[in-house]
């Protein structure tokens, strides 16, 4: 999608540069729909997931289990939010390890999925699909490319 145009009111010109007197604004063309907020957050939860550890600390799977409740009140699509929160009442989050969180996150996208009459996606390539965070090489945890107390023990 293009990034539209920007309207500047109270532009002045200074030799070559341009001074910007006010705040840009944006036109209609720029909203968010709510398919690209769809597959935004699917790619965040997808990629949560895969970086999730595979022996959390208690305090990692409260976290997991928060977030999802609380994007199930703040999700930007009224709709969207109660559909979800549906979803999350018939099958709880399993953030008991991260083999389990990513197939609960896969399954309920296709829940999803299956509503919205799009194709359900093979929860058995979960692994291929979303591996996790590209970092260059870098997993150091205090650089932010791993989760935070990542393993066993840890957090």
């Amino acid at each position: 999608r293009a990034w539209g145009s920007l309207s500047v009111a109270g532009a002045a010109v200074a030799g070559d540069a341009t001074l910007v007197a006010e705040t840009p604004t944006w036109g209609e063309e720029n909203r968010v729909t709510r398919e690209e907020l769809g597959r935004a957050t699917w790619l965040f939860l997808h990629t949560l997931a895969a970086q999730y550890p595979e022996d959390p600390t208690r305090q990692q799977a409260r976290d997991a289990r928060d977030l999802v409740s609380i994007m199930t009140r703040a999700y930007p699509c009224a709709e969207c939010a109660r559909h979800f929160e549906e979803v999350v009442r018939r099958v709880p989050p399993d953030v008991s390890s991260g083999a389990a969180f990513r197939r609960w996150t896969c399954e309920v996208h296709n829940e999803v999925n299956v509503r919205l009459g799009k194709p359900e996606f093979d929860c058995s390539r979960v692994d291929e699909r979303w591996a996790g965070l590209a970092c260059d090489g870098d997993d150091d945890e205090e650089t932010g490319c791993a989760v935070r107390g990542r393993g066993p023990g840890k957090g």
